[in-house]
């Protein structure tokens, strides 16, 4: 079997990895491709998993978006044609909806959010496999395209799948700088509270307006005893917070293994998703400033008391903590890959 993976995001390398590793070590050809968006690249090369790159993203408007994507699959098709590729693999790529339905590549198209609009019924209408957690009821499933003869469903988290065999590096902390803190017995002279930030999805369609963001930076900004590290998902929000000139508020300036930084941290807080959710899966506390439409597995998440929203700045709890370093519910990812094969007619 020949595949073909993308990543247009950051998350995607982090969340096909174990996928494409255990399609290769099944003896199946998957090559990679990427686009030049956020630290996606630098996590590939992280990984070392080659890759080519296609087009860029084209920011937040609708009819810039529609003409990068235009340009982006009329350069995929032209590479993957002819290639005899039997699947293709993704964590919601238009992308691979477009190409794989012009050249009639089987599909198949993993997701953990269900109201990203038409990005998601593009590429759930044309798969032939829907891979998403139980959590996401089948009717709000099937309202965005996705119906329920295509659906694999899955226990828990995507996070608990490609973190199973994850070892925390503290070298991490070395590469920026914090060589001194640590968590638990780890722990070394500074005391500081360690926070990890992740903006706003600004250039999806799924972003809504969140002046919380602003006032949460300005609140660990103002406290000398926390240092605060920002992945951001965009060149502005890098520069944004360079211009702060603050020591406290650190932006690596490369793609760093942001799952160890979140493994030794005191808390995370987050505008997004997946590093919400790879908190939890770590057991670390973490608060979601989300201000899209909420998803069924985040809704399951609060209720069940792992995630917390956070509604105003001035209520942050801003502690040091003790505990495990690790997965707290690893998940073996063959239920994953076996999904995806289904799509091929593999399995």
């Amino acid at each position: 079997m020949r595949g073909w993976s993308v990543c247009t995001a950051a998350a995607h390398p982090v969340v096909l990895r174990p996928v494409v590793a255990l399609l290769r070590d099944r003896g199946h050809e998957v090559s990679m491709t990427a686009r030049a968006y956020g630290q996606t690249e630098g996590i590939l090369e992280r990984f070392g998993l080659d890759y080519e790159s296609f087009g860029t993203h084209a920011g937040g408007g609708t009819g810039s978006k529609a003409a990068a994507v235009g340009r982006r699959s009329a350069e995929l098709a032209r590479w993957a044609r002819g290639r005899g590729f039997d699947l293709a693999i993704a964590h919601g790529s238009v992308d691979v909806a477009v190409v794989g339905t012009a050249l009639r590549i089987p599909q198949a198209q993993m997701q953990d959010y269900e109201f990203a609009g038409l990005q998601r019924k593009l590429a759930w209408r044309s798969a032939r496999r829907v891979i998403v957690p139980d959590a996401i009821p089948i009717e709000r499933l099937e309202a965005a395209g996705a119906k329920a003869s295509k659906l694999v469903r899955y226990p828990g988290l995507k996070e608990d799948y490609y973190l199973a065999d994850f070892t925390a590096d503290p070298s991490v902390l070395a590469g920026l700088g914090l060589g001194e803190l640590g968590i638990g017995a780890d722990r070394a002279a500074d005391e500081r509270v360690l926070v990890v930030v992740r903006p706003p999805p600004e250039t999806s369609a799924y972003h809504a307006d969140n002046p919380l963001y602003e006032r949460l930076i300005d609140r660990l900004c103002g406290d000398p005893a926390v240092v605060t590290v920002l992945i951001p998902r965009t060149e502005r929000q890098r520069a944004a917070a360079d211009e702060r000139g603050d020591d406290s508020l650190i932006v690596p300036g490369r793609a760093i293994d942001a799952q160890s930084l979140i493994a030794y941290s005191d808390l995370v807080v987050s505008a997004g998703g997946t590093m919400n959710r790879e908190a939890v899966a770590l057991g670390v506390p973490v608060l979601t400033i989300f201000s899209g439409r909420m998803g069924a597995v985040d809704e399951r998440l609060i209720a069940d008391g792992r995630l917390g929203e956070l509604r105003d700045a001035d209520d942050l709890e801003l502690v040091k903590r003790t505990g495990k370093v690790g997965p707290v519910d690893p998940r073996d990812p063959a239920i994953l890959a076996d999904g995806a094969l289904e799509a091929a007619g593999e399995a």
